[in-house]
């Protein structure tokens, strides 16, 4: 059966000459519309408007995750001694365990209290532990060996969390000690964890992310040299960040099998590249952190897709406090539901022969590998540690620039922000019922004690810090950034004074003529924690000044067509001015003598911000 027999035959040129049209109607000059659609990612790769089949590249081994009908390992971080919390999330559906070990974190010590209800045989648990990993892999080997049935060996599985280079790393020794003892007497389980998370945290781009991981696997090899080629391959666990850009998780995690998959033919091997995804803790936000919800789920839904192994999915609240019986609850639903009730889990590869997901793929895999080259080049992933930094600091820049401008948007901080915000509170006590959380939810989170938006929790994925000034330290001496962070600095400051800082949106003319305009304005001040107070309709400049009067503001933006700013802008500008504005903002891109500045699509939004609260005399 021919489905498209009736219809007109189309092809690439066809569709150019419509989208051209429709272009022009919309006042877009260019060549191509490939040329006005297309965008560029930080590593460089165009992400085209439009794919066929002559960019889809040869498909190669374990592009593609054969793991159909059997879904992804639901795995829950814990950093707090919580054994009742870790029960919860194992009777809710969690399958396996990610635990926190160490200063600041879950005691050595506390380990078999944490895990004494916990079956090591059926829940896997992922270790990090840093400096005491040689510790806790000994307290865990203990737990197995004592709760071993007679006649048969311990059985534990999951990943003792080792590295023998960059971030977090216990050294080469201990790493080969750990893995000979894992495939000597646990062959379920694994002692290398490849954390490529520090870079994306940095701010590094996923190609970035991806030559990184790679460096660092390698070195493992390098240590584990002494098991053999095919058994050190099994050792090695890689862990990457699932952002709420899905197509770009999606090809990030099928790219990177396409990388590890390269690095076994070259070994002469044939070893599957194991997957941990970890939604993203530069993405999170402390402002309205119920759209962490949307970011998460969005996350998951690509780690899934792009074929993760196991999947940790952050706590909505991560970037304000630890999280608690609710957020924990939310975060584990949130993958049962991609799980058993949208199916996401059943079928496998579910993006493979997509033209555009084939081609991004190809495309980062080229770039990565190309990175991963550069790094060895340098002597390797520890000796190219300032090479590593000054190309992750480029990149961040260029974001930070993006997030400035809001080109790169963030919902509920630097766009659609929500002024009238109530704070999270924390709970009681990390061991609060789900149903009691969920009441509490219901009726707007009253609590004992009230959590800032914007004041950082130490339950967080990785350290992100107060925000403004310098990001925090992270791992390996990488900085770990919130996108959000600076944006939310400003809403703090708002926040602090007696009374919340304003801004009079003079609008000129009708409510038709001016109500997009003064839209946009409000949106941008409210971005930075200001009030805004509208003039209403009308052109006299008398009355126009009078309200700003009244309103007790001292900065003022315009805002009305192009036409009614050629008619009455200076007027109204002029009497703003003897009405005692220090400073007059125009919405829109006219210059006009009594304005001294424009917004507009596109303008660095945190200067226009920051000169505001001088102008206003907010200080901290």
């Amino acid at each position: 059966m021919d489905l498209a027999a009736g219809f007109p035959s189309t092809d690439r040129d066809d569709w150019r000459a419509l989208a051209l049209a429709v272009l022009r109607k919309s006042g877009v000059e260019s060549a191509t519309p490939e040329e006005a659609l297309s965008s560029p990612t930080y590593d460089g790769i165009t992400v085209a408007p439009l794919y066929d089949a002559a960019d889809l590249p040869a498909a190669e081994p374990f592009e593609r995750r054969a793991r159909a009908g059997t879904g992804w390992d639901v795995r829950q971080r814990h950093d707090i001694p919580d054994p009742e919390a870790v029960l919860a999330d194992l009777t809710g559906g969690v399958t396996s365990l990610w635990l926190v070990v160490g200063d600041g974190a879950i005691p050595v010590a506390a380990l078999p209290r944490v895990l004494k209800d916990v079956y090591l045989d059926l829940a896997p648990i992922a270790l990090e532990a840093g400096p005491r990993t040689r510790e806790a892999a000994e307290a865990l080997f203990a737990m197995a060996a004592a709760r071993a049935v007679q006649g048969g060996g311990p059985v534990l599985s999951g990943n003792l969390g080792a590295s023998a280079a960059g971030p977090g790393a216990v050294g080469p020794e201990v790493t080969a000690e750990l893995a000979a003892r894992c495939a000597a007497d646990f062959p379920a389980l694994r002692a290398v964890t490849v954390d490529a998370t520090p870079y994306h945290d940095a701010g590094g781009s996923d190609a970035e992310e991806l030559g990184c991981s790679i460096a660092l696997a390698v070195a493992d090899l390098r240590a584990l040299d002494h098991l053999g080629t095919a058994r050190a391959f099994g050792q090695l666990e890689f862990r990457y960040a699932a952002t709420d850009d899905q197509f770009a998780t999606i090809a990030k995690l099928r790219a990177a099998r396409k990388l590890w998959a390269r690095v076994a033919d070259v070994c002469g091997v044939e070893s599957p590249q194991r997957q941990h995804a970890v939604t993203s803790s530069a993405m999170m936000t402390a402002r309205d952190p119920w759209v962490n919800m949307l970011r998460t789920t969005l996350a998951c839904f690509a780690a899934g897709v792009g074929g993760a192994d196991a999947v940790t999915v952050q706590p909505f609240d991560a970037a304000l406090r630890p999280p608690d019986a609710f957020s924990r609850r939310i975060a584990r639903n949130t993958q049962l539901l991609l799980l058993e009730e949208a199916g996401v889990g059943r079928v496998a590869d579910p993006a493979g022969g997509s033209w555009a997901v084939e081609r991004r793929t190809a495309d980062l895999a080229e770039r990565a590998w190309a990175w991963f080259q550069e790094i060895e080049a340098a002597g390797g992933v520890e000796a190219a540690g300032e090479l590593i930094s000054a190309r992750i600091a480029a990149t961040r820049e260029r974001r930070a620039a993006d997030i400035a401008h809001r080109r790169l948007p963030i919902t509920g901080v630097s766009e659609f922000a929500h002024l009238d915000e109530k704070p999270l509170r924390a709970s009681p006590s990390a061991q609060e019922t789900p149903a009691a959380e969920e009441g509490a939810f219901a009726q707007g989170m009253p609590a004992v004690q009230e959590v800032r938006a914007g004041q950082e929790g130490s339950a967080a994925h990785h350290a992100v810090g107060p925000p403004g000034g310098s990001p925090p330290v992270g791992k390996a001496g990488l900085p770990a950034i919130r996108y959000a962070r600076e944006f939310e600095a400003l809403r703090d400051l708002a926040d602090a004074q007696p009374v919340r800082p304003k801004v009079f949106l003079a609008t000129i003319g009708p409510v038709a003529a001016h109500t997009a305009r003064a839209a946009f304005a409000a949106n941008l001040f409210h971005a930075g924690g200001l009030a805004t107070e509208t003039a209403g309709p009308g052109t006299d400049p008398e009355q126009i000044a009078t309200a700003f009067a009244v309103s007790g503001a001292t900065v003022a933006c315009l805002c009305s067509s192009d036409k009614l700013y050629g008619q009455h802008a200076e007027a109204v500008a002029a009497a703003l001015r003897r009405a005692g504005a220090h400073r007059v903002w125009l919405a829109g891109k006219e210059r006009y003598d009594g304005v001294d500045a424009c917004l507009f699509a596109g303008c660095d939004a945190l200067d226009v911000l920051r000169t505001t609260f001088r102008d206003l005399e907010v200080t901290a």
